[in-house]
């Protein structure tokens, strides 16, 4: 529930309570009040969020109405007692109004914001650097990409241009100061090679662009949720959208400083991708709860502005993953060494020689120029029914997998370690043998 108070001039306000009362208004009361020697009526209401937009676009009718909005919930208890607790309980999600107001009212200071950003600036690279996860982790709980993510997809869903100029220059301030300083860091403290944790986060999987879209959605759902509703805390939703965009800002720094162009375009990519993503999700949301350019109370949107924003950034997707899927393997690396696994238990298990115990395949770094290293560390156990040698069962098996590994893309280059591992009194048995 929220609480408003409205101001009208005297004898309007039994009309105001009227319309309140159309709208499952509770708790209502009228009082009359002075201001510059004239005299109003003050109405008090309580009525459901999702009912607040439909009010003030009725009472806008009224002359000289004026609104004082309580952006909390309150507890409404009225008679019969039988119904206070289902009156209680009703959690209903804000208005499509408020969603929008509370976007404004979110933007702070520019000192705070860049406070927190180079302060997470400065966790991301320790992270990275000791490849320390839970520092990563931290960085995003300080990380302030949350806000102007969030409204950027609210300017674009209500077509607002002076919400959306203002986030959009949050967004790029606060990125590139974190990549700026990730950069310098790795400079100024001697960065000599990519961490595990650099190489990790430089590895793109083929399904990348699902976790923006999730993260825009679940980003804009906790924005229309109640406060009372305890589903998901705005820190969680906070998190989730600086695990999207602070890793790849980092690693941009990180990776630009040593010189590793290819690692730092994926960040780039990535970045990218998680801007455009987020956004087309959060704008999805919004729209289907019922954001628009013209609403109760502001008329500042323009649809032609919306309209505009969604397509740059469908297009702006699209865009993103054509160069994905042709950029085979450098932005697919996290999803062609998972298939790579398979194919390597599929030759091995179609073999009639050995059985496999274990697989790791990963890209190393991309310390080699033009070359997609896949290396390849294989145990297989011969089978007993096997005859021929450690040797031959190493060099068949090489070459089939290497074959098959070629099959995912012509560009890598699959490098095979593989070891034939037998127990110590069945080696012993062959070689009497």
């Amino acid at each position: 529930m929220r609480q408003l108070f409205i101001k009208v001039p005297e004898g309007h306000g039994q009309r105001v309570l009227e319309i309140a009362a159309q709208h499952s208004g509770m708790n209502l009361a009228k009082f009359s009040a002075q201001e510059d020697n004239r005299t109003w009526d003050l109405v008090m209401v309580h009525i459901p969020n999702r009912q607040v937009g439909g009010l003030l676009n009725e009472i806008n009718a009224l002359p000289d109405v004026q609104v004082t909005l309580i952006p909390s919930g309150v507890l409404t208890m009225a008679p019969p007692q039988s119904q206070v607790s289902e009156e209680v309980t009703d959690v209903s999600p804000l208005s499509s109004m408020e969603v929008w107001l509370n976007g404004l009212q979110s933007i702070g200071s520019w000192k705070g914001f860049l406070g927190y950003t180079a302060a997470a600036s400065l966790v991301v690279w320790i992270g990275m650097f000791t490849n320390t996860i839970y520092l990563l982790v931290a960085a995003m709980l300080i990380a302030p990409f949350a806000g102007p993510a969030m409204n950027v997809a609210i300017a674009t869903a209500s077509g607002d241009p002076l919400l959306l100029r203002r986030n959009l220059l949050r967004y790029t301030v606060s990125i590139l100061f974190m990549i700026a300083i990730t950069a310098v860091l790795s400079l100024v403290l001697q960065l000599q090679t990519a961490t595990t944790t650099m190489v990790n986060i430089s590895e793109v999987s083929s399904v990348a662009v699902l976790l923006p879209l999730a993260t825009g959605a679940a980003g804009t759902l906790n924005l229309i949720q109640a406060e009372r509703s305890s589903l998901v805390s705005g820190t969680a939703v906070g998190l989730l959208v600086a695990a999207s965009l602070a890793p790849p800002a980092g690693l941009i720094g990180m990776a630009g400083a040593l010189g590793r162009w290819s690692m730092c375009l994926n960040g780039v990519f990535t970045l990218v991708l998680q801007l455009v993503a987020i956004n087309l999700g959060g704008t999805i949301v919004l729209r289907l709860y019922g954001l628009r350019p013209q609403g109760p109370r502001y008329q500042h949107g323009y649809t032609w502005l919306f309209r505009t924003s969604l397509a740059i950034t469908i297009v702006a997707l699209a865009a993103i993953l054509t160069w994905q899927f042709r950029a085979t393997p450098e932005l697919q690396r996290s999803t062609i060494a998972g298939r790579a696994v398979g194919l390597v238990e599929e030759v091995v298990n179609n073999s009639d020689v050995a059985h496999l115990i274990e697989a790791n395949v990963r890209f190393t770094r991309p310390s080699i120029s033009e070359q997609d290293t896949l290396l390849c560390v294989i145990y297989v156990q011969r089978s007993a029914n096997a005859t021929v040698s450690d040797e031959e069962i190493r060099r068949e098996l090489s070459d089939r997998i290497v074959a098959r590994l070629h099959t995912l893309s012509d560009k890598i280059m699959p490098l095979i370690d593989l070891a034939v591992l037998t127990e110590q009194g069945d080696a012993q048995d062959r070689s009497h043998k």
